[in-house]
């Protein structure tokens, strides 16, 4: 990779700012680790280096992104290989002095299996429960399906209704029943159907990730404005589901369309604001700040912008609430939704 390529560290260190009220407590509950992702590896070194930045980040909470596998075994099984290996570096940083600790992992699993082989989800996700040693907080089966993938920086090969499908709405049941939270991802054209989903389970705790994903590339660009009317009015629809939550971030990844993962230089933080804040403020008006929580989706959006950046942008969105919403806003949310100990 170019060394001043945009991602890499030369690149995000041309925009520097101070540290804005940095005593705030924080919980990104958000990011992932990898190797050998985006011409790098992305691991506690590398976490910790964002992480400690200039604000008080004091616990993290990983999120499944199907690394670390196994290469053997049954399938089904084979998401056990990243819980594992992310449960040996979560124990890593719990004995770290002044780093702060992944207290909780969201592991994947393939929640269809529910319905022909449901013993072996229950057994995934017993597995992933002692591996985890009581980090293990909930799964993450991503919904994001798009019919022209080629115009996309990030893919799953996903069924196309997969919210729709029974066997996967009983293996939220089961997560519900387990006291498991559910995390997604998916592109705003599938809002409509999540809502659906969120309706026909309303037992099990949903958390959206990422806005629901407004796109601005491919056959999207030059679409924001239509887009986010319609965003609006489904976020609206979808904030009456009182068993979802909302993760505020993951706006600037390549596929929102900003652009900034192309440009010579990052943007400071009121750049960032003035591109999105509307965004930001739609969401806590809709769900409110208990149910909203900030998030990194580092090093996803690493490609866009600089975590004290981000975090900077976000205390200036939040500077308009109380102090007791802002304390939602950067850690009682996450800390509530995802029992993570003080």
């Amino acid at each position: 990779m170019n060394n001043q390529a945009p991602g890499t560290d030369a690149w995000l260190a041309q925009v520097s700012e101070e540290i804005i009220d940095p005593d705030r407590p924080i919980i990104d509950p958000h990011h992932h680790l990898w190797k050998k992702r985006f011409g790098r590896n992305y691991l506690l070194p590398e976490l910790w280096a964002d992480t400690g930045s200039g604000h008080n980040v004091v616990q993290t909470l990983f999120m499944e992104c199907r690394a670390f596998y196994l290469r053997e075994g049954p399938d089904f099984l084979r998401p056990l290989g990243e819980s594992t290996y992310i449960s040996e570096l979560a124990q890593e940083s719990a004995n770290t002095p002044g780093k702060p600790e992944i207290a909780g992992i969201i592991a994947h699993a393939d929640l269809t299996l529910a319905d022909q082989h449901e013993d072996q989800l229950r057994e995934l996700l017993q597995r992933h429960e002692a591996v985890c040693a009581g980090r293990f907080k909930g799964i993450r089966h991503a919904g994001a399906h798009d019919k022209h993938p080629e115009a996309l920086f990030i893919t799953l090969d996903t069924p196309s209704y997969l919210y729709g499908k029974e066997s996967f709405r009983k293996g939220l049941r089961i997560l519900a029943e387990l006291g498991l939270t559910y995390d997604t991802w998916h592109y705003h054209h599938q809002n409509l159907d999540f809502i659906e989903l969120a309706r026909a389970v309303p037992e099990c705790t949903m958390i959206l990730d990422h806005f629901g994903t407004p796109l601005g590339v491919g056959r999207f660009k030059g679409f924001r404005e239509e887009i986010f009317q319609e965003w609006k009015d489904e976020m609206r629809e979808l904030s009456r589901c009182e068993n979802v939550y909302a993760k505020l971030g993951g706006l600037a990844m390549p596929d929102n369309g900003f652009g900034w993962d192309k440009a010579e230089r990052p943007p400071g933080s009121d750049e960032f604001v003035a591109a999105q804040e509307r965004y930001y403020l739609h969401m806590i008006d809709c769900f409110g700040p208990e149910r909203c929580m900030f998030e990194s989706n580092f090093p996803v959006d690493r490609l866009s912008i600089n975590y004290h950046v981000l975090f900077n942008a976000y205390k200036k969105m939040a500077a308009r609430y109380s102090q007791d919403e802002q304390h939602a806003l950067f850690f009682g949310t996450a800390q509530h939704v995802y029992s993570l100990d003080a």
